[in-house]
């Protein structure tokens, strides 16, 4: 018999990557959570990142590491409640935009996007406030806000395409007006009016909303 002991192979620790992961989001999501009511309570330039880190229980190293600085979590919360999901969802993927494309009447898609908005808004609306208020004194900020209201305008012209190709667009209203006046009346400055300055609901928002586009954008009887 050998007088050297045998030499055993180490077991291997197992790695539950979905284990991490879905840590990994509850982390990223207890940021985005606290962040929130920070920044929409102080506004963006009292909030800062250590008082976030706080609030969410912690370290202010995995918070950077997480979400990166200031402006850039700030663009994470937009982009998030867009999309209404804990990561961006690009517009083409998100499933009332789909719900939408495969409505055929022009009155059932303005349906299904006025009630997409309502979700949106409560999300969104108290944010993008915030960021009026900041945009000018920060240039990322600014450009975020330039940017979403650019591509707000571009995806409205791509509504309104759709509506137009279902033949019930109101006679002589152009593609171009119809999506401006969409994109005018979905803005969350028009929601905040309404719901917060003049006491509606949401809900009340959502149908009222549905009522007048189809009123202005459609033919009578469509």
């Amino acid at each position: 018999m050998s007088k050297f002991p045998m030499k055993t192979t180490p077991k291997k620790r197992t790695y539950n990557s979905t284990s991490r992961r879905q840590a990994a989001q509850v982390t990223r999501q207890s940021i985005l959570d606290a962040a929130r009511r920070i920044f929409v309570a102080k506004g963006y330039a009292a909030a800062t990142m250590p008082e976030i880190a706080e609030a969410a229980a912690i370290a202010l190293d995995t918070v950077y590491a997480t979400v990166g600085r200031k402006a850039s979590l700030f663009q994470l919360m937009v982009e998030t409640a867009i999309s209404g999901s804990d990561v961006a969802v690009p517009a083409e993927e998100r499933d009332y935009v789909q719900a939408i494309r495969k409505e055929p009447t022009a009155a059932g898609k303005l349906r299904i996007y006025a009630s997409a908005l309502r979700s949106i808004q409560v999300r969104l609306a108290p944010l993008i406030r915030t960021l009026q208020g900041a945009a000018p004194l920060d240039p990322e900020l600014n450009a975020l806000w330039q940017e979403i209201s650019e591509r707000r305008a571009k995806n409205m012209q791509l509504f309104a395409q759709d509506l137009a190709e279902t033949g019930q667009l109101r006679h002589g209203l152009s593609v171009a007006k119809a999506a401006d006046i969409i994109w005018s009346t979905n803005s969350p400055e028009f929601y905040l009016l309404l719901v917060e300055q003049r006491g509606w609901s949401p809900k009340e928002f959502e149908d009222w909303l549905a009522d007048a586009w189809i009123r202005l954008l459609l033919n009578s009887g469509t």
